[in-house]
């Protein structure tokens, strides 16, 4: 990965960029699992915000039509492609470093503060990448179930599930990875993305190949940790999980039917954010209530419909997995199995878009008249990443042991 490193003072003696580049090259790297196997393209400059991945259609089979009649040439065939348009975004961060800091403690909070941010810049592109790989609308749901929150304690991920999702790739004729990351060889396999949760369940099957027990050395992606049936399973601690957004108890019984909600708990910043979007549902027993307003100050929520509830009633989303007890409901996870070219994203390796930005004392000029203040910075420059082909991604959504 080619990083570039902005840095005012080219003769400062305590800043070394390769050194920093690479810390966090290494932090992030650790992040990008979904990130690696998607079709790469790169942005130039002056291209524009969007990125277009292209595709050629498949050729319709005919019988009738290639049939070829003694002597006669037919009508040659016109290729025509598909595109798939994506729209950059950045994403970026940095931190100050105090001159209190003695100079040699100084060279080590830089090393930390780019090791930190690249964990976090890595992450956030992780992020990016698997909620846009889940926009897939080819969905298993484990066990036979047909819907999230019929996901029970018995819909753990099975070596069936990943036999079903492999099925269902085959039939759409989805293409297989042949290739390592570094383009060394391997044999045809699909790529499974899954949840270190998901994987304790898989674990237990005694058909489970780990990858100590591979019959060939083949060059191992990072985090590969088995194959079962042509499918290369991939960990990651970032794999999607679905949570309750919102699980609450209201705070006071209400004397007659209204349509304020006072809460007994402050939300969290994510369940801010959803209890302050009007038209989300929430739910009081069963019952479905449209949120109209959120007020932080008292912590009092405000539907459009008027509900009669009592003391600590439970205020909660219905959309995780099945309820337990008190209207609280399981985690779901998902698993993803894929083919080559199902998805593609922004090539960070080769367009060089993810830079450490390095400003040392005084480098703000009279902006810091007393050299107070340092930054070390992370960006990644342009990333967008989008689903290319849907019938070769399978999403399935999953419970797991407790």
């Amino acid at each position: 990965m080619a990083i570039n490193t902005t840095l005012n003072t080219a003769n400062s003696a305590y800043f070394n960029k390769q050194f920093y580049d690479k810390k966090l090259l290494e932090t992030a790297k650790t992040r990008l699992v979904h990130a690696s196997f998607g079709q790469k393209r790169s942005i130039p400059r002056h291209g524009g915000k969007r990125v277009e991945f292209r595709k050629y259609n498949l050729f319709t089979p005919d019988v009738d039509a290639l049939t070829l009649v003694e002597g006669v040439t037919p009508e040659g065939q016109s290729l025509s492609q598909s595109d798939v348009e994506a729209e950059v975004s950045q994403y970026g961060a940095y931190v100050e470093v105090s001159d209190l800091l003695d100079l040699t403690a100084y060279d080590e909070v830089l090393a930390d503060s780019a090791e930190l941010l690249g964990e976090q810049l890595g992450t956030v592109i992780e992020w990016v990448t698997r909620d846009a790989m889940c926009a897939t609308t080819n969905v298993q749901y484990a066990n036979g179930k047909e819907d999230r929150n019929e996901l029970d304690g018995d819909c753990v991920l099975t070596v069936d599930e990943i036999r079903k999702a492999v099925r269902t790739l085959k039939k759409n004729k989805a293409r297989m990875f042949t290739t390592a990351i570094d383009g060394s060889v391997r044999r045809p396999h699909f790529v499974c993305i899954c949840s270190p949760d998901a994987t304790y369940d898989l674990q237990n099957d005694p058909l489970w190949q780990d990858v100590s027990k591979y019959s060939n050395a083949e060059q191992i992606y990072s985090g590969e940790i088995g194959r079962l049936f042509g499918v290369v399973f991939v960990e990651s601690t970032e794999a999607k999980v679905y949570h309750q957004t919102i699980w609450n108890l209201t705070r006071q019984s209400a004397n007659s039917t209204t349509n304020t909600i006072p809460l007994r708990n402050a939300p969290t910043p994510e369940q801010l954010k959803y209890l302050s979007t009007p038209g989300n549902f929430v739910y009081i027993a069963g019952a479905e209530l449209t949120i109209t307003g959120f007020n932080a100050t008292t912590n009092t929520l405000t539907v459009a419909e008027n509900v009669t509830y009592s003391l600590n009633a439970a205020v909660y989303t219905d959309d995780a997995g099945a309820i337990t007890t008190n209207y609280r409901e399981r985690d779901v996870h998902a698993t993803l199995v894929f083919g080559a070219d199902a998805y593609g994203v922004i090539d960070v390796d080769g367009s060089g878009t993810m830079e450490t930005i390095i400003k040392p004392h005084g480098s703000e000029g009279s902006g810091d008249p007393l050299n107070q203040r340092a930054t070390v910075g992370a960006k990644v420059a342009a990333y967008a990443a989008k689903i290319l082909n849907p019938l070769w991604i399978v999403r399935i959504e999953h419970a797991v042991s407790e």
